[in-house]
């Protein structure tokens, strides 16, 4: 709240002086103007005087203005991100970030069952990515499992960032521009697309040649040598130029857009250099910036100087002299000697600051909530042990925590429980920490042991009218997919809601207890809700393999509460018909 107030009070400072130098700018003008009005009525030599300072008093005054434009610029910036970070900590950040919904796909066997992409995903809530590649990194990593030895080299790294406010300030105020110029496949294709080839004589004749036109003019116009002299050259430098002309306007063709997009990137590498990495993670990811010594910065703003010296050619009072010059053909050479260095390295250079990002937004996430704790990964047989585990999309403050432990010797939880009783939460909270843990972020909970897992989920289940599939044959379709991984190593951790509901009560039964039975004995860990209590006599066939849990409601005045506990056994009674009666219908 201080730093908000002092960006606040920052801001309107720079405003008002940046609105006294507009009104300076105005003077200036008219001033120039009156200046420009007494030297047609007296005398020019004091007139050009005051016209030459007046002119340099008003360019002074702008070049100051447009610096302060941009301080109020990035004082606003740092005034958002502070806002930003006081409405994430007091859980308002919904529908303010990126969704990630590029990032959905119905067919992952987790990711749609457990909200990790769309408005108020489990991505929206981590990504802090300037970059597609950022963005890109960070939803490989919730969809794709890690190993536990990179899991935890993201902890590590993770946790150095963390408390790097400066960092993530420094890089916000950047944000903006990096999101809308930075183009990571189109660079890339640039950068390994074919280097047009410059023969070394033709390299040297393109600097030779302007030096030689040049010196012949003066010799002409000079000291009155023919000026047959002054043709020759020229017409040997235009035929040359014609000669190499494709190849140069082929190479000018995306080397403004190369260059713009790439300074903007240089602000974010030149950030990370200064910055002194000790986690592995971290530093491996910095060598992987360096090459040869030279950081890549420096060598993106070398190309960023070819540029400018490119545009320069625009400037009419340079325009006639840059065709002598070869000005284009010798900027279009050095473009590719820059490119033949450095547009191989192009992909490593984003994929690195893709990782950073994806790090970043995580580390956001670990500082912003402290409260969470770092998983511990388990050798040997698989396991969870979760304890007061909750889930990260809703608020801490609020959420209801339980305990959930599976073992090789315990690997099935079969919850039953009445409507809106909370089971389906319980599914997600799972799922979406184990998610979390294994993407090398910290969970929500107070304690959170695991083995490596595939995660397979049936929660969100729906018919798809286009494909003309029923819900029900929706659901066999995911719930085969889970049985394929769970042939997999590392095991499979299940999650199925209601499982079967879409059919009758003797094809459920039957076909449910074949399921879990299988995916018991093939070594896969989980949890099965369910309303059909039949299904609950498991716990009798599986023996200790199983156990039963439930969550109830009670009526209390006449309407309904829920506590969200998890208890043990099987539960005692429905809900069904008084939520019928709550919203009006006669039974």
């Amino acid at each position: 709240m201080e730093r908000l107030a002092a960006a606040s009070a920052h801001t309107a400072h720079l405003e008002g002086k940046a609105r006294r130098f507009s009104n300076l700018r105005l003077i200036a003008f008219l001033g120039l103007l009156a200046i420009t009005g007494f030297a047609l009525w007296n005398d020019y030599a004091l007139a050009l005087l005051g016209l030459g300072a007046a002119l340099a008093v008003l360019v002074g005054i702008i070049v100051a203005h447009e610096r302060l434009l941009r301080r109020v610029t990035e004082s606003r910036r740092v005034e958002t991100f502070c806002k930003d970070c006081l409405d994430r900590t007091a859980n308002r950040w919904r529908g303010r970030g990126v969704s990630g919904e590029q990032f959905r796909d119905v067919q992952h066997p987790y990711a749609d069952d457990l909200d990790l992409f769309g408005a108020g995903s489990v991505f929206e809530l981590l990504c802090s990515a300037r970059t597609v590649g950022g963005e890109a990194t960070l939803a490989g990593w919730l969809r794709e499992p890690a190993s536990p030895m990179e899991a935890i080299a993201r902890q590590q790294a993770v946790q150095e960032l963390a408390p790097n406010h400066a960092l993530r300030e420094d890089l916000a105020l950047h944000g903006p521009d990096i999101r809308a110029r930075v183009h990571p496949a189109s660079l890339v294709l640039w950068g390994n697309a074919p280097v047009q080839h410059f023969a070394g004589w033709e390299r040297a004749a393109a600097r030779i040649l302007p030096g030689i036109t040049l010196t012949t003019a003066i010799l002409v116009f000079g000291l009155g040598f023919p000026a047959s002299l002054f043709a020759l050259a020229l017409l040997v430098q235009v035929l040359f130029a014609l000669r190499l002309r494709e190849r140069v306007q082929t190479t000018l063709r995306h080397v403004d857009f190369a260059a713009r997009d790439l300074a903007v990137l240089a602000v974010v590498l030149q950030r990370f250099e200064a910055e002194q990495f000790s986690s592995p993670k971290l530093r491996r990811l910095r060598e992987q910036l360096e090459n040869g010594g030279e950081p890549p910065s420096v060598r993106i703003r070398r190309l960023s100087l070819i540029s400018e010296l490119l545009d320069s050619r625009l400037n009419q009072a340079f325009a006639v002299l840059a065709p002598l010059l070869l000005w284009s053909t010798n900027c279009a050479i050095a473009t590719e000697n820059w490119k033949a260095a450095n547009g191989r390295h192009l992909q490593r250079w984003l994929d690195a600051v893709g990782e950073l990002e994806a790090l970043g937004s995580l580390a956001r996430y670990a500082f912003e909530h402290p409260e969470d704790v770092w998983p511990q990964f388990h050798e040997g047989a698989p396991r969870l042990d979760a304890i007061g585990i909750a889930h990260p999309l809703l608020d801490a403050t609020v959420a209801i925590r339980n305990t959930v432990t599976l073992s090789a010797e315990r690997p099935l939880l079969i919850v039953s429980g009445s409507n809106m009783s909370g089971k389906s939460t319980l599914l997600r909270s799972i799922g979406t920490n184990v998610v979390l843990a294994l993407a090398g972020a910290p969970v929500r909970a107070t304690s959170f042991t695991l083995s490596p897992f595939h995660v397979g989920a049936s929660i969100r289940v729906s018919d798809n009218l286009s494909e003309g599939e029923s819900r029900f044959y929706a659901e066999i379709r995911q719930i085969r997919d889970v049985l394929t991984m769970a042939k997999d190593n590392p095991p499979a951790l299940f999650l199925l809601d209601e499982i079967f509901s879409g059919t009758n009560s003797h094809d459920r039964r039957i076909g449910a207890q074949a399921i879990l039975r299988s995916l018991v004995e093939r070594g896969a860990l989980g949890l099965v809700t369910t309303h059909d209590l039949a299904l609950t006599r498991m716990e009798e066939e599986l023996g200790e393999k199983a156990r039963n849990v439930h969550f109830e409601d009670q009526i209390v005045d006449g309407k309904m509460r829920f506590d969200y506990r998890m208890r043990e056994g099987v539960v005692t009674r429905s809900n069904a018909l008084e939520l019928m009666r709550s919203i009006g219908i006669e039974l």
